[in-house]
């Protein structure tokens, strides 16, 4: 893995409420290896995930995130489908479901771009429609 700065927008649309964005630049490392692009980064106060550590694994078609370190967790986003994942809070767990509209990815050796579109449901009530953009350089 190499250093990296990873750039990531994030998009939310809530059925009863405004659409929310956050930005985030960071420190962090990506490698690309046999057409898989791995990059992550530690997460920090501003994002409330202090301690953490985010990855992501692309494959075409494919991207799984993971974070580590208390709270655990992974999302699955595959292109047409639908998966579940669980939700911790400090509060307990909550299962949902993931249902990818696109992946977009644009990654190299250099870094490059990544754009995933997603709607998120509880008990099949979609909540949220998200997306991220992600710059990796």
């Amino acid at each position: 893995m190499k250093k990296a700065i990873i750039s990531i927008k994030g998009f939310q649309s809530a059925q009863y409420s405004d659409e929310e964005s956050f930005e985030l630049v960071t420190d962090g490392e990506y490698s690309l290896e046999d057409g898989t692009a791995e990059f992550s980064y530690l997460e920090s106060e501003l994002t409330g995930y202090a301690g953490m550590r985010t990855t992501f694994v692309v494959k075409p078609g494919r991207v799984v995130l993971t974070r580590a370190g208390g709270l655990n967790g992974e999302m699955i986003f595959s292109e047409g489908r639908k998966h579940h994942f669980v939700y911790e809070t400090t509060y307990g767990s909550l299962t949902m479901g993931i249902d990818t509209q696109s992946i977009k990815q644009e990654l190299n050796e250099d870094g490059g771009n990544l754009e995933i579109h997603y709607a998120i449901d509880v008990d099949n009530i979609v909540m949220s429609r998200n997306s991220f953009k992600i710059n990796v350089k």
